[in-house]
Formats: structure tokens, C-alpha cells, sequence
């Protein structure tokens, strides 16, 4: 009874703290506005691209991120900087990105590989795993339990990333219904509303960066 109490509360743990961290239902939505014109099956495709590159970012960031950010030198701080960075720009760039793109038959092609290169970044990187998920998937690596990990805590991690990433590619893979259920205008209207969001989320995260290095600076 003790493992399976182990069990669950590792899977919660991983869920409840990531999940709205990463918020897939909007990070969806954003990730539509990346990719306009994208079919069910591609969105199906970068969906599970997505998830599977997801889980493997959080996955290292719980095991050996602690160790690779003090191997090169970086700091939680700077970390949210640059991600806060990247994320910022891409929202603005889709902020005074044209309302329609023109899509021929000739560039089906070259828009289906530009998908699958855009899969890992910037979508799953820092788009659905920014720095504010990784920060706290590297803090809950280095918060093993008092008695010593167990066998039970790594399952118990591993079915929480599986969920976790799961309703990622849920959220991506079913993102085009929702376009539909929208319109053409309140598409328009809900990429710009998000384009916007994420725009603040970079400058937030920027910030809090800035601000935490100031502090650091300070303190010495």
C-alpha cells in the first residue's frame, strides 16, 4: 500500500506541477498560429513530435539538468533570461506576422519540411517547454525524497511525463477543430490575443530573470 501511495504521489507531483506551468490548451493554440494552413494529419504528426520531444527535455531536466547548468556555468537566472528572450521575440514576430499566407501546391512540400524543422524549435523549445517548466523540472530533480529515490518514484515519474505529454499531443493534435469551431475572424481575433500572450510571458520571463540577477548582484 506504501509503494502505490509512493506511486501516486510521484505521478502527482510531476502532473500538478508541470501541467500548468506548460498549459497545453494554450500552448496549442499558439502553436496553430505558428503553423498555419497545417492539415489534421500534420498537426497530428507535430503533435506526437512534439509530445516526444517534451518528454525527453523534462525528462533530462529532471535527471542531469542540475548537473549540465553548473557544468557550463548557468544559472536558473540566465536561463529564464534567454528563454524569456526567445519567447518574446517569436510573439512578437507573429504579432506582425501578415493576417493570411498565400499556400500553392508547389510549397506543400517545403511547408511540411518547414514543420517538421520548426517540431523542436522553437514549438517544443521554449514554445511548450520554456524555461519556466525546465527551471521547475530541474528543481524537483534535485528534491528526492529523504529515504532515497526508489524504483517506485522513477515509474511514478515516468507515467506522469507520459501524461503530462499526452495531453500535449492531444491539445496540438485537435487544435485545428477548434480553429474551425472559431471561424475565420475569431481565429484571426484568438492568434492575435495569444500572439500577444505570449509575447507577455517572454517579457515576464525576461524580467524576472533580469530582476533575480539584479538581486544576486546586490546580495554580493
Amino acid at each position: 500500500m506504501s509503494m502505490l501511495n509512493e506511486f501516486v504521489k510521484a505521478v502527482l507531483l510531476i502532473v500538478s506541477t508541470l501541467f500548468p506551468i506548460i498549459n497545453p490548451p494554450a500552448v496549442a493554440l499558439i502553436i496553430l498560429s505558428m503553423v498555419r494552413g497545417a492539415s489534421d494529419q500534420e498537426l497530428a504528426e507535430l503533435g506526437r513530435r512534439i509530445a516526444i520531444n517534451g518528454f525527453v527535455i523534462l525528462l533530462a531536466s529532471l535527471s542531469i539538468g542540475a548537473y549540465v547548468l553548473s557544468f557550463f556555468g548557468i544559472s536558473e537566472s540566465v536561463l529564464r533570461v534567454a528563454g524569456g528572450f526567445v519567447i518574446a521575440m517569436a510573439g512578437w514576430s507573429l504579432l506582425q506576422a501578415p493576417s493570411e499566407e498565400s499556400a500553392t501546391a508547389d510549397a506543400d512540400s517545403e511547408r511540411i519540411v518547414s514543420l517538421r524543422a520548426k517540431a523542436f524549435y522553437p514549438l517544443t523549445l521554449p514554445i511548450t517547454v520554456g524555461p519556466g517548466s525546465i527551471a521547475v523540472a530541474v528543481a524537483l530533480g534535485t528534491g528526492s525524497p529523504h529515504a532515497g529515490i526508489q524504483p517506485i518514484h522513477l515509474v511514478g515519474v515516468g507515467v506522469g511525463l507520459v501524461l503530462l505529454c499526452s495531453s500535449i499531443f492531444l491539445c496540438v493534435r485537435y487544435a485545428g477543430r477548434v480553429e474551425r469551431l472559431l471561424g475565420t475572424v475569431g481565429t484571426q481575433i484568438a492568434m492575435r490575443l495569444f500572439s500577444f500572450v505570449l509575447f507577455c510571458i517572454g517579457v515576464q520571463l525576461l524580467w524576472l530573470g533580469v530582476s533575480e540577477l539584479i538581486e544576486s548582484i546586490h546580495l554580493h
